[in-house]
């Protein structure tokens, strides 16, 4: 009997084509939007252009940065066989698909451009849910109800365009940034503690300082989550501002509790840490924000996206690239420069959103330096990526 002909290196594992992807299309969502905001180009979308710009980095980006690490690290969890080879190029030119018709929206039907943009995320809560269930892998399902949530807020986004209503778009943009807020809390919570402590202990610490405390993950997952129907049923503001504060003490406690100063030497873990960081930064602000009349709901938005996910998509990304390519767990060459970049992207964003420099040099440096992280990543990380892995094992 003749053997399975393996698929070429790109599509052996999920993450390899979209973790490309999902930076390629970061620099270009933030370059299309700099053309848009900066300089009067016109592009042939019907969405308002703000609202474009949110849709695209929640259900564009993140999307296809949480599609290559679940179902990568989906094969760990159940030892189940990855996506690969056709079914994931199928999946692959679905979310492709998507970002056209997003692209190219005032030239096409509303139905086409909603029903296109939003079959990726069921299709992929479908088969992460076979695969878990064949496991019986329960304790992960909380993802798979995110992704169905997730789901739920890009059709809010839709209706909502459809309606000419900005306001219901603007609770499908919110509940997309709860649900993601969640799901890193719920992943880094796992992935960076364990990270922490294995470092630690190859390098001949002890690593029961490292603290992880079941009643701590369960508190920041709990408290993070509850912003989710709080936001959805009209509470008064100063409700989930206690909320939001709890939330954002909970998880800064649980921060310090993975003592990430024992890691400053090693880039690959320390820039978890500072992408949690953005997260409890993030939650603060928005407590700040309902209970400070003036403070921008910009501030706490940038905060998370331009911070918390940006800096942790590529952490993970950097990470996961090496260490499933069969490579030494070390940034590559010049990679350090990707953190830079990205750290001075979040940075000038915030200080730009709270007006302590000026707003258009701010916004356009921030962008600038986004820019250049993900196209970092795209050119350093690209012989890694699409070649074999480096000890001859599939995958």
């Amino acid at each position: 009997m003749l053997s399975k002909k393996p698929p070429i290196a790109l599509l052996a594992f999920a993450f390899r084509p979209f973790f490309l992807l999902s930076a390629a299309y970061a620099a270009c969502i933030i370059l299309g939007w700099s053309l848009l905001l900066f300089t009067g180009t016109t592009l042939p979308i019907s969405w308002p252009a703000l609202l474009w710009h949110s849709h695209e980095m929640l259900f564009g980006f993140v999307a296809a940065a949480i599609a290559g690490f679940l179902l990568t690290a989906m094969t760990n969890w159940t030892g189940a066989a990855p996506l690969q080879g056709k079914a994931l190029l199928a999946l692959v030119l679905l979310w492709c698909a998507g970002r056209v018709v997003m692209w190219l929206s005032a030239t096409l039907p509303w139905l086409v451009v909603a029903l296109v943009d939003l079959a990726f995320l069921p299709v992929l809560a479908i088969y992460v849910t076979r695969v878990l269930l064949r496991a019986q892998n329960r304790k992960n399902l909380i993802l798979v109800v995110i992704l169905t949530l997730l789901f739920i807020a890009n059709l809010l986004m839709h209706l909502g365009q459809l309606q000419l209503s900005p306001g219901l778009m603007r609770q499908g943009e919110l509940l997309g940034l709860n649900l993601i807020t969640l799901m890193m809390v719920v992943i880094a919570g796992r992935i960076t503690p364990a990270f922490t402590a294995n470092w630690i202990r190859m390098h001949g610490g002890n690593p029961a300082r490292v603290i992880r405390s079941a009643r701590m993950d369960l508190l920041a997952i709990a408290s993070t989550a509850l912003l989710i129907p709080l936001n959805l049923g009209g509470v008064p503001g100063s409700v989930v501002a206690v909320c939001a504060l709890a939330a954002g003490v909970v998880n800064a406690i649980r921060l310090f509790q993975w003592r990430g100063w024992l890691v400053n030497k090693e880039p690959l873990l320390w820039i978890l840490h500072l992408g949690y960081l953005w997260i409890v930064v993030a939650l603060l602000l928005r407590a700040a924000g309902l209970l400070l009349p003036g403070l921008s709901d910009s501030l706490w938005q940038h905060a998370l996206g331009v911070g918390a996910m940006g800096t942790l998509i590529l952490g993970v990304m950097t990470r996961v690239a090496m260490g499933h390519t069969g490579r030494a767990l070390q940034l590559v060459r010049f990679g350090l420069l990707i953190y830079i970049a990205i750290i001075l992207s979040g940075m000038l964003r915030m200080l730009a959103a709270a007006q302590l420099i000026d707003y258009t040099t701010g916004v356009l440096l921030s962008a600038v330096f986004w820019i250049i992280a993900f196209a970092l990543f795209v050119v350093l990380y690209w012989p890694i990526l699409s070649r074999p892995r480096a000890d001859g094992r599939p995958g």
